[in-house]
């Protein structure tokens, strides 16, 4: 039986290289203990806001602290991500959570002080004292709040709740990661394997049919056997958002999730009105799917699988790093030279490991270098992935390259883009020198697929849970058999009459880890809408779309990031992005179809 390996088999040159955060576990130590002390020094602060010279001093002092934490808590976190079962890291984690409790109500004061004050006699600091024109957009945004925040206490209190607030998202990362364990299967030589999260969409992928479906049902068998566990968990998440919404004075958990960016909740209702507009083609894509793949019924588990098989399927990790990079060239030199650290400087962690948070992600931390952390398993898919999460820590870089450490940090909605815009561009440079229609189908096969996971499913996704917390507003009990009822409907509404709906995919729900980051899918939705535009506009302009999309990149959390992608280009405040995005999909889907009666 094929095992995965311990974390300390895994060879260094393939592990990421958290000792350029802090060299040894004992300087983390060390620092922790001087952020606990750092605590009276952001209470001294209060009630000294009373001129611009002394709230510059104190936004100084709050960087200074601010920053520390942001090491203690990528380095803790990054570290137990490494193997969820290592105690060592556990307590590190909380213990970096709990003074970042501890110091968000030290300094939960801030924005009331600030608000207290009269938005006039602020901005006149802003324009006299030298130093707090780097503050503008920050302090503009707290202003923005006023309607939102409470007094001192009150922001005190709901501070120090922040601990228990994070507790459902505690339990399910630990959970899913840590303790949940699934059955053997049969891998594609026949022999049985261990499940893990990783492997699960490598067996999807999969050309023989008992393997997909193997590794789905034993995958949803596990699921719905803790279904009321994990149902109670995700409403706990939910009713946290709805208190806070509520204590804050929001309509709603989605006016509360949305207003941080300065986004109308209208664009989340505009990109869910938009796709349903366009779910003919889905059910067209799903038509073309079944025919492809020559089944008498279409079932979930053969939603992942190439409708065109390719006999080459491995891709080793060399091939894929020089994938990339030449995927990107159009996005110039300095670009290429500035991403190739990466792949030599221990920003990425490649294998899976026994314990290892499953998926992938970019973490960013200010004054250090990017990461990213990957689960390899030598897929396409595996090769996008490795562009999508480049994307995020070039992003990273260039924001920090270019901003100081308070307008440095970009928001979720942006940062979608950047990532989403490396994968168009790989794609769009495959299919350029793509001819042979097996694999031209095969490419355009995988660009379908990444509009379908990532703006039709992202968007059933953001629409559940617009469904959901929309029940919770309005007391509605909801069980875990009410949540499958809710996903299932979703589910045959999006995908058709042509598709066997199994059973088994009511309960998916309860494997989302991103529903515990409420209202946060969408923005993969309209960030990969937003990508499409900018990467036309780059292949189409060259070298005046690449300056202003570098500068984008380069303009971190400096600005909202509506107006950051109007200035790269793209009015996301309307559906034409959507719109767009859906248009490039059919005229794949349209060549595909002809492939299919034609060549295939």
């Amino acid at each position: 039986m094929a095992q995965l390996q311990r974390r300390d088999e895994v060879s260094s040159d393939l592990k990421w290289r958290l000792e350029d955060i802090y060299a040894s576990d004992k300087e983390w130590e060390k620092d922790l203990e001087d952020l606990k002390a750092s605590k009276q020094r952001m209470l001294d602060l209060r009630g000294t806001l009373t001129s611009g010279e002394n709230l510059l001093h104190a936004l100084k002092q709050r960087d200074e602290i601010s920053l520390m934490l942001d090491h203690i808590i990528s380095y803790s976190y990054m570290r137990k991500d490494e193997d969820n079962a290592n105690s060592l890291y556990q307590d590190y984690a909380g213990q970096a959570m709990a003074v970042a409790v501890e110091l968000g109500a030290a300094q939960s004061f801030f924005v009331p002080e600030i608000l207290s004050l009269d938005a006039d006699t602020v901005r006149g600091w802003i324009k006299e004292v030298s130093g707090l024109q780097l503050y503008e957009h920050h302090l503009e945004n707290i202003l923005r709040m006023k309607a939102h925040t409470l007094s001192a206490e009150q922001e005190q209190l709901l501070a120090e709740a922040g601990e228990i607030a994070q507790a459902p998202s505690n339990i399910f990362r630990m959970f899913n990661n840590a303790d949940l364990k699934f059955p053997e299967v049969k891998n594609d030589d026949g022999e049985m394997v261990e499940l893990t999260h990783g492997r699960y969409g490598q067996l999807l992928e999969s050309q023989k049919r008992e393997v997909r479906q193997g590794a789905f049902e034993a995958l949803y068998e596990t699921y719905t056997s803790w279904k009321n566990t994990l149902a109670t968990t995700f409403v706990a998440s939910m009713k946290k958002e709805l208190f806070f919404s509520r204590a804050r004075k929001y309509n709603s958990s989605l006016e509360a999730a949305l207003y941080e960016d300065n986004v109308d909740p209208e664009v989340y209702t505009n990109l869910v009105e938009s796709i349903h507009h366009h779910l003919p083609l889905l059910h067209r894509y799903v038509r073309l799917r079944k025919k492809l793949l020559g089944v008498d019924e279409l079932h979930m588990y053969d939603l992942y699988v190439p409708m065109v098989a390719d006999e080459d399927l491995k891709i080793p990790r060399e091939e894929a790093v020089d994938m990339v990079r030449t995927g990107l060239h159009r996005l110039g030199e300095q670009y290429l030279r500035d991403m190739s650290a990466s792949f030599t400087e221990g920003w990425i962690d490649w294998l899976e490991n026994r314990g290892k948070t499953s998926g992938a992600y970019s973490w960013g931390t200010y004054g250090v270098h990017p990461y990213v952390l990957m689960n390899y398993n030598e897929t396409l898919s595996d090769v996008f992935t490795l562009a999508h999460e480049l994307g995020h820590a070039m992003h990273t870089f260039y924001s920090c390259q270019n901003q100081e450490f308070v307008n440095a940090g970009y928001t979720i909605f942006v940062a979608e883009v950047a990532s989403t815009l490396n994968e168009a561009l790989l794609m769009n440079n495959l299919l350029a020198k793509t001819q042979e229609p097996k694999k031209r189908a095969y490419l355009i096969n995988h660009f379908l697929e990444q509009f379908r996971g990532t703006v039709f499913r992202q968007t059933m996704f953001a629409e559940f849970e617009m469904i959901v917390h929309g029940k919770m507003g309005e007391g509605e009990s909801l069980t875990s058999d009410k949540l499958s009822e809710i996903y299932y409907d979703l589910n045959k509404k999006y995908f058709g009459d042509d598709i066997v709906v199994d059973e088994q995919i009511a309960v998916e729900w309860a494997r989302i880890p991103h529903f515990y980051r409420s209202f946060y899918v969408y923005k993969y939705a309209t960030g990969f809408s937003a990508a499409i535009s900018l990467s036309r506009q780059i292949l189409e302009k060259g070298e005046l779309a690449v300056q202003r999309y570098l500068e984008f990149l380069g303009g971190g959390g400096s600005d909202y990031p509506i107006n950051l992608l109007r200035k790269a280009g793209v009015d996301m405040s309307k559906p034409e992005p959507i719109v767009q995005a859906m248009a490039v999909f059919e005229e794949l889907l349209s060549e595909l179809e002809h492939l299919a009666d034609t060549a295939l």
